[in-house]
Formats: structure tokens, C-alpha cells, sequence
């Protein structure tokens, strides 16, 4: 699927009709390395809101750049955290993690998602603080509307990243 299929700026029903942001689909079953690695760290959320859980930037955050008329959401982890969390699995994803390289602005960083989006939309910032990236976790392809009825149907979740 293409990244424009898997990144939307809207409002998000559970935060209001009003306040429109990135959200970004992540799908479970994806046989790619990031995918999974994301899917995987959405267990360390902090439930906040029924079907909502708040991520520690060092587990799991989000970096916005403007690619001329596009928008790009990187989603970045510990390079350390995804270390300890892949040792007892038995699946390939820890070699792949040792073949990621470091973030640009992080040497412990590792980038494991980066979609973006054709858009004139900026996040908003709030005391130097850019507006969170939420990111829905689900099983399968689903269109945004399928999306927003699976977390109300307690079939999806979403995660809230801090962004910078």
C-alpha cells in the first residue's frame, strides 16, 4: 500500500471534530521489519483515554520535514530498547535491527517507519512543542473510515507519539 494510503491529516473522533492532525495506520500482519518493530512497542503505551495509550519519546516518537509540497512523519525508536525487547524473539526482526542505521539527530535512534503525504498542513506547536503524530494499530488493509469503526468497536487502538 502506499504511504498516502497509510497517512491522513484529520480529526480524530475520540480528540474532537475540530482539532485535524497526522495520523498514521500500522498494521499488525505486515510482514515489513519497521511495521512489526512499531507494532511491538505499542505494548509499552500508558492507557490514557479508553483505547488511547500515551508513548515515552524514548520508546517510541515521531520527527515531521517538509519535502517541498510534502510531509514526512518519521516514527524513530532506541536503537537499546528494541535490543532487549527482540533478544528472546525468535523471528528475524533483531537482524534487521542491527542492519538500521543510527538516526541523524540520535545515535541510539533507529528509524522504522517513514510515510509521507502530499498536504499544505502544519502542526501545530504549543510552547515549542509540535503537535503529538497518532498512529492506529489494526489487522489487515483498511480504508480510514474502516479504521475510525474498528477503534470503535475496540478492534483498533491508537498510540500518541510525541513529535519534534
Amino acid at each position: 500500500m502506499q504511504d498516502s494510503a497509510r497517512m491522513w491529516i484529520t480529526a480524530v473522533p475520540p480528540f474532537g471534530p475540530d482539532d485535524a492532525g497526522v495520523l498514521l495506520a500500522v498494521d499488525v500482519t505486515s510482514g515489513d521489519p519497521g511495521e512489526r518493530m512499531v507494532s511491538m512497542l505499542l505494548n509499552r503505551g500508558h492507557e490514557g483515554a479508553e483505547g488511547v495509550f500515551h508513548l515515552l519519546p524514548f520508546d517510541l516518537s515521531a520527527r515531521y520535514r517538509r519535502n517541498g509540497d510534502r510531509l514526512a512523519v518519521s516514527v524513530t525508536a532506541s536503537r537499546e530498547i528494541l535490543a532487549h525487547d527482540l533478544a528472546d524473539r525468535p523471528d528475524d526482526l533483531g537482524e534487521h535491527l542491527a542492519g538500521l542505521p543510527h538516526d541523524a539527530g540520535d545515535d541510539d535512534r533507529v528509524t522504522l517507519l517513514c510515510r509521507e503525504i502530499a498536504t499544505d498542513f502544519v502542526p501545530a506547536e504549543r510552547d515549542g512543542a509540535k503537535q503529538a503524530v497518532l498512529l492506529i494499530d489494526h489487522v489487515g488493509p483498511a480504508s480510514l473510515g474502516e479504521l475510525f469503526s474498528r477503534f470503535g468497536e475496540g478492534e483498533a487502538s491508537i498510540a500518541v507519539l510525541h513529535a519534534d
